[in-house]
């Protein structure tokens, strides 16, 4: 039985910019870019009060509260405070998977301090990110990784929730299926259609179904519905692509790759905002006959901050392979977003 912990920073960037600005604290503070197409990257808990929220058009965020003090990210420094939280785990468990900039998973079940309590541990880790960055955590602490994620939700901010393996099923079964880490507006509009709004619903389902109307991933659907996670707590360094792609059952033009394009940018777009990761380059691919691959990517000075950004370029893209190969056949296609702005070093500048 794993003991592990999933650690979400409480709206990681504006709290290290009101850290640095205390002037502000109290005010509705957002951490975005300006531009009719910007995205909100974080937003203060006196800004949520309006209904502003991280991956929000800034349009929108605008709208909702005009009082609103609007701040370029600064991700040298976000990642500056990141790494020093990173030396705190290392201090419990060398088994840390961070997942961005403001979370990761531990796995404590032998932790370097002996402790026994995964809940101890939690709180010590909580109360060292204070005392050393001045900054809050919410911890959601469990026997895998899915049912943690969750639970680090449940007492934001500042706060921690802990399901023991007795308790699990009862924690599961009345949440909807939208708290199912993965699951987007496409895959949830589905569950919907089905007449399936929570997880006990999703449990009465046999496996057998799930997989007709979900693919491969109705095998770990029918896991998640009774609380079973087996996937370890790996190190590794945060991921250098986000990227989606389809495979056709037949061989095809680019001309007839629309619809698939487009939902290809709608799933790519979902798990950006899920990652909290904004990408510079946008890379399309393409896999023939022959199983050649052949790569396109545009790069900017700033991350896209839209789908319909994706689209743009994405769309662009595809348009200078037509007049390239008019009349090739492929197999795949693909999208990726790279480039990350966490990752960078230079300075932001606008389009």
């Amino acid at each position: 039985m794993r003991k592990i912990i999933h650690i979400d920073m409480d709206a990681f960037y504006a709290s290290v910019e009101l850290r640095e600005q205390p002037h502000l604290k109290g005010l509705p503070v957002v951490v975005a870019w300006e531009g009719p197409r910007s995205v909100v990257c974080a937003a203060s808990y006196e800004a949520r009060k309006f209904g502003l929220r991280s991956a929000m058009s800034v349009v929108q965020a605008k709208k909702l509260c005009p009082n609103a003090i609007f701040i370029p990210p600064y991700f040298d420094l976000y990642r500056s405070v990141s790494q020093q939280i990173r030396q705190i785990f290392e201090q419990y468990t060398p088994l840390i998977e961070p997942l961005s900039l403001d979370e990761a998973y531990l796995d404590v079940t032998q932790n370097l301090q002996n402790i026994p309590s995964a809940t101890e541990v939690a709180q010590r880790i909580r109360a060292d990110i204070m005392a050393q960055t001045q900054l809050t955590a919410s911890a959601g602490v469990a026997p895998n990784k899915f049912i943690a994620k969750i639970a680090s939700d449940w007492n934001k901010p500042n706060g921690i929730y802990v399901v023991p393996p007795q308790k699990v099923m009862a924690f599961l079964m009345p949440l909807p299926l939208e708290k199912i880490p993965g699951v987007g507006k496409v895959t949830l509009a589905k569950f919907h259609q089905l007449k399936m709004y929570t997880i006990q619903d999703m449990a009465s389902c046999s496996v057998d179904e799930l997989v007709h109307y979900f693919g491969k991933y109705g095998f770990r659907l029918y896991d998640l519905a009774r609380g079973i996670d087996n996937r370890p707590v790996q190190e590794r360094q945060l991921t250098k692509q986000i990227s989606v792609e389809r495979t056709f059952d037949v061989d095809i033009k680019i001309q007839d790759m629309e619809d698939v394009f487009q939902h290809l940018c709608q799933s790519l777009w979902e798990r950006t905002l899920r990652k909290k990761r904004f990408g510079r380059s946008l890379t399309v691919k393409l896999k023939n006959a022959e199983f050649k691959v052949i790569t396109r990517s545009k790069t900017f000075d700033i991350a896209f901050q839209s789908e319909e950004d994706i689209e743009r370029i994405g769309r662009g893209i595809l348009t200078e392979l037509i007049h390239e190969m008019p009349t090739q056949y492929f197999r795949l296609l693909g999208i990726g977003l790279s480039s990350f702005e966490d990752e960078q070093v230079q300075q932001l500048a606008l389009l």
